[in-house]
């Protein structure tokens, strides 16, 4: 095969190339690492909140909000996936 020959069939197979990645599957993609940030953020709150309110009870509000609070990240990117 000659070097014409090869950059022919290399350029008329970028030509045929679609799309990597589908709308679906980066929605996908948004939502589960806007999850697994979630989970990575709750983890050292929630660890952080149950040490305060073993100390004083009277942070049981505040730690519950703080620990909550990352999850806002995935309902956001779930409105973001249905907005889009």
């Amino acid at each position: 095969m000659s070097e014409i020959e090869l950059a022919d069939v290399v350029l008329q197979a970028g030509q045929a190339a679609g799309p990597t990645l589908e709308n679906a599957g980066a929605a996908a993609i948004a939502v589960g690492l806007a999850a697994l940030a979630a989970g990575y953020a709750e983890r050292g709150i929630g660890a952080a909140a149950v040490g305060a309110i073993a100390e004083d009870d009277d942070m049981f509000v505040p730690g519950l909000i703080m620990t909550v609070l990352p999850e806002t990240l995935v309902i956001l990117a779930l409105v973001v996936v249905f907005i889009v």
